[in-house]
């Protein structure tokens, strides 16, 4: 495993300037809303994602007057939870048998710059996966409840974590994609079509989509089991799950997709076909879920996929990733709380971060636990 010893936060959301020691492997954080319980969460989430799980844009995490922010972790060494030996390309530019310096600053006018124990980063991309991490949050029931974009992003943060070369070919495929989106509206606005680009970009197009099509099969067979294992251990009934992996590319070559769709993405200006439409489907006792699932069902599913999540990493990693819960309390009833404190504290060694507004549910939670646990209020 690995764990975040310390962190030192400046001009980064509510934070001026604040460093925070943490000595246990269960740490919680405690106090009221607004006092920056969740904008500490999503600092640590920043050192391992080198952005924000809450905002899309960097400028909007300085704080107010600021011109930029700061964020430095440092962490312990990586050391295996598992009998198989951690892979040495998962930490890659990391020393795991001492600890590591994670700086991000950001100066404003988007420009950024990272660095792992003094070097910097020429690709933010490499970051990737040496420090996984996993969160829930609040607003994360939109990956069951909104559109198939919010089970993409969470099928391809899990596996760019696991894998380097998906995350590398998720964005060379973007890349194309806008190309041939933006050649797609100048077709229209100039009512003339060259058809030797538009091969040459469906070409460019095609070899990153099998590539990430093939692997995002691969996981869904390794995830869903495990969502369908915890779901059962949440929930604690017999209610029946099933996950599908829906695609375009499951009956079809994918430039017999490219042509099906070539007179509508004329029509639209867009590319209507390809691995971007790509979603993740889900049931429960045959019937669609987001349509027929009650609120405790939803946040039991949520849970399910989340540390499926957790486990797929500790799996592929060799060690635990980080633990973040944000305002967890307030999702589940006691006994599935406890359920899942004594999964994610008791059964594996990761280290976790639970934020709460009651310091004393925080301590009254920790009591039945097999670990020493620091609290901390803000």
């Amino acid at each position: 495993m690995f764990r975040l010893s310390k962190i030192t936060i400046t001009q980064f959301k509510n934070y001026d300037f604040s460093t925070f020691n943490f000595t246990e492997r269960v740490i919680g954080i405690c106090g009221l809303n607004g006092r920056g319980k969740t904008n500490l969460l999503d600092a640590i989430y920043y050192l391992c994602f080198t952005k924000s799980y809450f905002t899309k844009t960097d400028s909007l995490n300085i704080s107010f007057t600021a011109d930029g922010f700061r964020l430095e972790g440092i962490t312990a060494p990586a050391v295996s939870d598992l009998k198989s030996p951690v892979d040495e390309n998962t930490v890659a530019g990391a020393d795991r048998n001492s600890s590591n310096s994670i700086v991000c600053v950001f100066r404003g006018l988007g420009k950024k710059e990272l660095l792992l124990n003094g070097v910097l980063y020429t690709k933010f991309s490499e970051h990737i996966g040496k420090f996984p991490c996993v969160i829930i949050a609040p607003d994360d029931v939109e990956m069951i409840t909104g559109g198939s974009e919010e089970r993409r992003r969470f099928m391809d943060t899990v596996i760019s974590q696991m894998n380097a070369e998906y995350l590398q070919q998720l964005i060379i495929y973007n890349k194309v994609l806008q190309q041939r989106n933006s050649l797609l509206k100048k077709f229209a606005e100039q009512g003339k079509t060259d058809w030797t680009l538009l091969e040459v970009l469906d070409e460019q197009l095609v070899q990153p989509g099998k590539y990430i099509y093939q692997k995002r099969t691969e996981f869904t067979l390794q995830l869903i089991p495990l969502v369908q294992q915890f779901y059962k251990q949440i929930a604690n009934n017999t209610e029946v799950v099933d996950l599908h992996y829906e695609s375009q590319l499951n009956d079809n070559d994918f430039f017999a997709v490219l042509n099906q769709f070539r007179q509508k993405d004329f029509i639209l200006q867009r590319s209507n076909g390809g691995i971007h439409k790509d979603d993740l489907t889900i049931q429960l006792n045959g019937q669609v879920f987001k349509t027929t699932a009650s609120q405790g069902q939803r946040k039991s599913l949520l849970f399910a996929l989340k540390l499926a999540e957790f486990e797929l990493l500790k799996l592929n990693k060799g060690f635990a990733p980080l633990l973040l819960l944000d305002d967890v309390f307030e999702k589940l009833d006691e006994t599935r709380m406890q359920n899942l404190l004594h999964w994610v504290c008791n059964k594996n060694s990761g280290q976790v971060f639970i934020t709460d507004t009651h310091k004393e549910r925080l301590q009254r939670a920790f009591e039945g636990l097999q670990s020493n646990c620091q609290v901390i209020e803000l």
